[in-house]
């Protein structure tokens, strides 16, 4: 089973995401559970979701406690909240921001992961190109989909459609291949 636990603020869409990225794992027909975990249910609080992807049925109910993959809509809150509390050693980190990981003052964090596990990618701005708002969720799934490689792109993009319409899901489709392009890009020149 690989889960993951999404982390943002109240009208960032982290409930969203957990939902699209279920969705386009069970397009692939696969098994997949999304829920949210609110605290206070105000924009700009903190908002965790949480969804899993397993090839048999998923009976586990509650909150991911040991995810495989953080995805972070909110850098202020690498500061704020203990998000990397329960990561499998071998986890993945997507952070939404233009700065390099050293330069987010979690060297102390990352230190414990493998390098190659952890990426920012500029999703705000990705969606503000295509979207308009700087809403991250769409965008960082495309991202998810190169960087974890769990989901293909296209099933994101399929997920994004069945959740929106029009040029609403043109647009957020539009942030996600972007995304997603942008991560391929930056980890081939890792390599």
């Amino acid at each position: 089973m690989f889960q993951v636990r999404v982390h943002g603020r109240g009208g960032q869409g982290v409930v969203t995401a957990a939902e699209m990225l279920s969705i386009a794992a069970f397009r692939e027909g696969r098994h997949a559970q999304a829920f949210p975990s609110f605290g206070s249910e105000r924009t700009g609080a903190p908002v965790m979701a949480f969804c899993r992807i397993d090839d048999k049925e998923i009976r586990v109910r509650e909150p991911v406690v040991e995810p495989d993959c953080l995805i972070v809509q909110d850098p202020t809150l690498l500061h704020q909240v203990n998000l990397f509390q329960g990561l499998k050693s071998t986890g993945y980190v997507l952070i939404n921001t233009a700065r390099a990981i050293d330069a987010l003052g979690i060297a102390d964090l990352a230190a414990h992961y493998p390098h190659e596990h952890l990426l920012t990618v500029p999703a705000s701005a990705l969606a503000l190109k295509h979207v308009g708002r700087p809403l991250p969720n769409a965008a960082l799934l495309g991202g998810f989909s190169a960087f974890a490689g769990k989901v293909h792109i296209d099933s994101i993009a399929a997920a994004i459609a069945e959740k929106f319409s029009g040029e609403v899901a043109r647009a957020n489709i539009a942030a996600a291949r972007a995304a997603h392009d942008w991560v391929l890009a930056e980890m081939k020149g890792a390599a």
